[in-house]
């Protein structure tokens, strides 16, 4: 049992390590993108294509963490106590 567990967390970390990009990995991989799309380099419309890509990813960060922030906000619960004044 304590194998599997040790083989199966072993994996994960080897996977979660591949899905990490270097700049320029993301770099050549954009430019790639925007190369399949029919744009050529060092033309305006290429450098608008890495703009654009650019911005959706920061777009896409700050839901992410708008959406995280909004998990991580404490609960307030709220229960009036009243308190009446004796005669």
């Amino acid at each position: 049992m304590y194998s599997r567990f040790v083989l199966a967390f072993g994996a994960l970390l080897l996977l979660s390590g591949c899905a990490t990009l270097t700049p320029e990995e993301r770099r050549a991989a954009d430019e790639a993108k925007c190369r399949s799309y029919g744009f050529t380099s060092g033309t305006d419309a290429f450098a608008e294509c890495l703009q654009r890509i650019d911005l959706d990813r920061r777009a896409e960060w700050r839901a992410r963490r708008i959406e995280m922030d909004l998990w991580q906000r404490p609960t307030v619960i709220y229960h009036p106590v009243v308190v009446r004044k004796r005669d």
